[in-house]
């Protein structure tokens, strides 16, 4: 990849609100809403990508030629399993991006690969696997103001031909889980997911770096920030000009937000 040659569009920059693994191989709303965004948006040259599922010490990017697919769960059918998504590194992304971060040392990673927050979603919006895919790690040791401001540094991608994206969740609780049968979603869950698409509609990016300042509903859906802080890699991308749209939205299982955020699609 060429990171030198600029386009004459501007790529967009997505969140995806990834939700079960088994999204990766079953139809439903979801998927078919990430097969649309890819299928409408320009071809990327690259995807960086920030997945709430590769939480580190440091700031590590995968810079291998041909990373693995990691199959990160348990207990769930064989054919999840059984999914491979070959598609491509890039070391020549994984050097922009540490130049781009730079006096921020990042780490060459040769060993981890996709995990399932990226391929995941990348399997229905890109099912050929022919787009390079880097991913850059989050430093689990830094606060959301910090994560927000580093992702600032990453926007000369976008007029590079690469797609930025990241994969959490906005409400992942765990604990709360309705297994049961019963998705009718918990109040501070729908409260907090509408919150955080109200603030991210309006462009009041600050309110979602101090997300804890919504109390008890930020308490019990982000119990723990990793799946949450992927939003502000693409928040942070957001040009005055920029549209702003939620391919997805909606709780499952009472305690996980589906809300992905697109910016400039």
């Amino acid at each position: 990849m060429d990171t030198n040659i600029s386009t004459t569009t501007r790529m967009p920059a997505i969140f995806f609100g990834h939700g079960s693994p088994m999204n990766a191989i079953k139809t439903s709303r979801y998927s078919e809403a990430w097969g649309r965004f890819g299928a409408g948006t320009p071809k990327p040259k690259a995807i960086l990508m920030v997945s709430a599922h590769w939480y580190t010490r440091g700031t590590a990017v995968t810079a291998m030629q041909q990373p693995r697919t990691i199959h990160d769960f348990g207990g769930f059918p064989q054919a999840l399993f059984d999914v491979e998504y070959p598609a491509p590194g890039s070391p020549a992304l994984a050097a922009r991006v540490t130049g781009l971060l730079k006096p921020v040392q990042v780490q060459p990673d040769n060993e981890w690969g996709l995990d399932h927050g990226t391929w995941g979603v990348l399997a229905h919006a890109y099912p050929q696997a022919d787009v390079p895919v880097v991913q850059l790690s989050i430093d689990g040791t830094r606060p959301p103001q910090y994560h927000y401001d580093l992702a600032r540094h990453l926007a000369p991608l976008r007029d590079e031909g690469v797609l930025i994206a990241a994969s959490g969740n906005v409400v992942h609780n765990l604990r709360n889980l309705r297994r049961d049968g019963i998705n009718a979603p918990y109040d501070w869950a729908e409260n907090f997911e509408r919150a955080v698409r109200e603030h991210a509609q309006s462009g009041e990016h600050q309110a979602l770096i101090d997300y804890e300042s919504f109390g008890e509903a930020a308490r019990l859906s982000v119990p723990t920030p990793e799946h949450y802080l992927p939003l502000l890699y693409v928040l942070a991308q957001q040009q005055k000009d920029d549209t702003m749209s939620f391919p997805t939205a909606g709780i499952d299982m009472g305690s996980i937000s589906m809300l992905s955020v697109a910016i400039g699609a």
